[in-house]
């Protein structure tokens, strides 16, 4: 743990991009050639081929959303606490977010920034690992709809800050703002406080205490949201409880 007391601050070092196919592929090569620095920030205006979860794209107008990489040193966390590691990013964003939509910003499990049953943001995190099972680095890809206002019309469910609060912003400015919330979350992953992680972040849960509709092989059912436990699993149901792993279930969302 000392080791990691007296690393640079995230956000400290910084790289800005105009245009990127992925910030996260940039990254991930820095990693890869060993270049990487902890806390480095990759800033792109224009991200041309960003990456969503499970093989999708991340669709971005230039200039007009928050797309950035965060390169952060994991060696420090045992790798059966990668869902922690996820919790708290997806609670820095969501914190950050929610102090300009009035407390009304949720994550949906696992990592998808909720506002009002629309989707403001993803994060999509790609990881270092030794063959010792070491877990060196973590790339947490964040995706953020700020100032686009026009969506491509397959999106179910999209929502840009701009939409919800009428104002404009500087994409810039909001990403290195975004930056003390990062710290924050990584201070309490170097604390191994994992308990509380998971506790805030079953707070934020959207749509926890609700029945909602999901589908499984093509079955549609409704259960009943219990929260998410420490490795991940979204926990439903209210006699029997049931367990499933990211991508095993899928949400149905009425489009707005």
């Amino acid at each position: 743990m000392s080791s990691n007391s007296n690393i640079s601050a995230i956000g400290q070092r910084w790289i800005e991009l105009s245009t990127v196919d992925s910030t996260n592929n940039y990254a991930l090569t820095l990693v890869k050639n060993n270049l990487a620095e902890h806390g480095t920030i990759v800033f792109a205006h224009h991200q041309t081929a960003g990456k969503g979860q499970r093989g999708k794209t991340w669709i971005t107008e230039p200039n007009s959303n928050l797309t950035l990489s965060a390169i952060l040193r994991t060696n420090f966390l045992p790798l059966h606490q990668q869902f922690v590691f996820s919790a708290a990013m997806a609670l820095a964003v969501q914190q950050f977010f929610n102090n300009y939509t009035a407390n009304d910003t949720v994550i949906k499990w696992p990592n998808d920034i909720y506002w009002n049953d629309r989707k403001a943001g993803g994060i999509l995190i790609e990881n270092s690992i030794s063959g010792n099972g070491v877990w060196h680095w973590a790339v947490v890809g964040i995706g953020l709809n700020i100032q686009q206002t026009q969506f491509p019309h397959w999106l179910p469910n999209p929502v840009s800050l701009q939409q919800i609060t009428g104002k404009k912003y500087d994409c810039l400015q909001l990403a290195q703002a975004l930056c003390p919330f990062l710290q924050h979350y990584y201070g309490l992953l170097l604390q191994g406080a994992y308990t509380t992680i998971l506790q805030q972040y079953n707070n934020c849960l959207y749509k926890k205490a609700s029945t909602v509709q999901l589908r499984k092989n093509n079955v549609v059912f409704n259960t009943l949201i219990q929260g998410v436990d420490e490795q991940g699993y979204l926990l439903t149901g209210d006699t029997y409880i049931q367990r499933y792993c990211f991508g095993e279930v899928e949400w149905l969302i009425p489009k707005k």
